[in-house]
């Protein structure tokens, strides 16, 4: 008698699962904190250089370089087997998402909330969402395209491509679209955004990554080295949040559904991308080990970046700030209903 072992289904790890419930804690405790503190807490808003705070400097270059070490850029010499899937991930990444996030941002908080919201509110808000739309997934895309069957290997060339793009594409299309909503555009603090946020992370993880593997091998880096950073990243990320949201307490005492006013436009926006991508990868012939991470790169955004660049841009307490980490608290339930519709597709 022969039994069949049924294939253990894919489970997101413990923090990444409960990302949302650790956001909506870090709101409470942030916002109380803000409000014991009072305005002791303007202190670390002028530990600045350039406009970059440097305790949120820290804090998200420790989020951003444990993601960077993963990056292999030997991978692109094999880009050329099957490009179809690089060039699908590229148009949607930088040719038509960062228009569309612009697109719902305008539409929902300077027409729909118009009653709710002034027009120099909006102009924020508005500029969050570009700074959130314009810069693709490179951390947690690994994660959705684990749980929906994708081929890690040609994942890791989609996010490799979109890291070298956002060295040369991400400062003139947020600067294009800030100046379009009438956003004064700051180039010298963007370009350093880019080159502290990315620039310095993305080098000091290929060098330290190299060096480890070459001496240690691709066993140990990725199977002991990689997993005793993360507890570094979880915890940079929830400091953050808490210090954020701990500036963020007035502006959501004052208005709670703010939040929710946030949130729509940030998940049509998400579902609207996804299907693009899913169904241009289907009319492509796209096999779904490559479509689908395809699709969730598009969907998904590098929160990091965002965050980082509007602090620098607006500052701790500011309106583009609160769109960013809002973008934080909807993904995750977003990105997992988009796995499961992905799975139940598969072809």
């Amino acid at each position: 008698m022969t039994t069949t072992r049924q294939k253990e289904p894919k489970r997101i790890a413990f923090f990444e699962r409960y990302l949302s419930l650790w956001v909506a804690l870090c709101i409470g405790g942030g916002v109380l904190i803000g409000y014991l503190a009072g305005d002791s807490m303007a202190y670390l808003s002028t530990m600045e250089i350039y406009q970059v705070n440097i305790p949120i400097a820290i804090l998200i270059w420790m989020m951003i370089y444990p993601m960077m070490l993963q990056i292999d850029f030997t991978s692109l010499k094999k880009i050329g087997k099957k490009p179809k899937g690089i060039v699908l991930t590229v148009v949607i990444n930088w040719l038509i998402k960062p228009f569309t996030m612009a697109f719902f941002a305008w539409l929902f908080f300077s027409n729909l909330y118009a009653a709710f919201i002034s027009p120099e509110l909006a102009g924020e808000y508005i500029a969050g969402a570009i700074l959130l739309g314009a810069a693709p997934c490179t951390a947690m895309v690994f994660v959705w395209s684990y749980l929906s069957d994708g081929d890690p290997n040609y994942t890791l060339m989609q996010v490799s491509v979109n890291d070298l793009i956002i060295l040369i594409a991400f400062v003139p299309i947020v600067g294009l679209l800030l100046g379009i909503t009438d956003v004064v555009v700051p180039y010298d603090t963007l370009v350093l955004s880019i080159i502290i946020y990315v620039v310095v992370p993305l080098v000091a993880g290929v060098l330290t990554s190299r060096a480890l593997i070459g001496s240690r091998g691709p066993e140990w880096f990725t199977g002991e080295f990689l997993p005793k950073l993360k507890p570094v990243s979880v915890i940079a990320l929830l400091l953050t949040l808490v210090l954020l949201f701990a500036f963020q307490g007035g502006n959501i005492l004052d208005n709670p559904l703010i939040i929710v006013f946030i949130a729509v436009p940030l998940i049509i926006q998400t579902y609207f991308i996804f299907f693009i991508a899913w169904f241009a990868g289907k009319k492509l012939h796209l096999s779904h080990a490559v479509c689908a991470p395809a699709a969730m790169i598009g969907a998904s955004n590098f929160f990091e970046l965002s965050v980082a660049v509007s602090i620098a841009l607006f500052g701790l307490g500011s309106p583009a700030a609160l769109v960013c980490v809002v973008g934080v608290l909807v993904e995750v339930p977003v990105m997992l209903s988009l796995v499961a519709f992905a799975n139940k597709r598969k072809y």
